[in-house]
């Protein structure tokens, strides 16, 4: 078949580049999911109805964790309104329903002077890289992401409306659980799964 014989391939428009995307992608309001792509679903183990129109939450281990991303996302826009994180999150169905695992967040606030109104947030699954072997609590989970970014306990206090010696507390324990000696080991056990 000649070059000129093939068929035209079909144009690309916004949502074949939303929906074909190589990582999870979600438009939100008011921190509901307005739509997503197939990736995200796949990711999660769900199906488009159980999270078109649903809260994040459902996607969240805890609603503690829930709400307290959402009020650290509200205070750590930069003026464009981007915001990044590694997080815990749940699958809800697929091979392991209710399993946990890191996530890495990136996403935009379209105002960002307010933070929940209207947001495009990408997904990208870090389980691959980083597995959780030891059962964390929610504010360790918190801890131990903001650790991987390199916080300071002063930091990380600021972040959570908590003490650094709490902070410092947390961190201990997730040195005992995780059987490391130092903050580094601590860091480089909790990348390496």
């Amino acid at each position: 078949m000649s070059a000129s014989a093939a068929s035209p391939a079909p144009p690309l428009d916004y949502r074949i580049a939303f929906d074909s995307a190589p990582i999870g992608l979600v438009l939100s309001r008011q921190r509901q999911i307005v739509d997503c792509n197939q990736q995200l679903l796949a990711m999660f183990g769900a199906q488009r109805v159980q999270l078109l129109g649903r809260s994040f939450e459902v996607l969240y281990p805890s609603t503690d964790e829930f709400e307290r991303t959402g009020a650290r996302i509200a205070a750590s826009l930069d003026a464009q309104g981007w915001y990044a994180d590694d997080r815990v999150m749940k699958r809800l169905a697929g091979p392991a329903p209710a399993e946990l695992f890191w996530c890495h967040v990136t996403g935009r606030a379209l105002d960002p002077l307010q933070p929940h109104a209207a947001g495009i947030w990408a997904f990208e699954d870090l389980s691959s890289k980083r597995k959780l072997k030891v059962v964390f609590t929610a504010r360790e989970r918190e801890i131990a992401a903001l650790l991987i970014d390199g916080l300071t306990s002063k930091q990380i206090g600021k972040r959570l409306d908590i003490s650094p010696r709490t902070v410092d507390v947390y961190r201990a324990r997730l040195m005992r659980k995780m059987g490391a000696a130092t903050t580094t080991e601590l860091v480089n056990k909790l990348l390496s799964g």
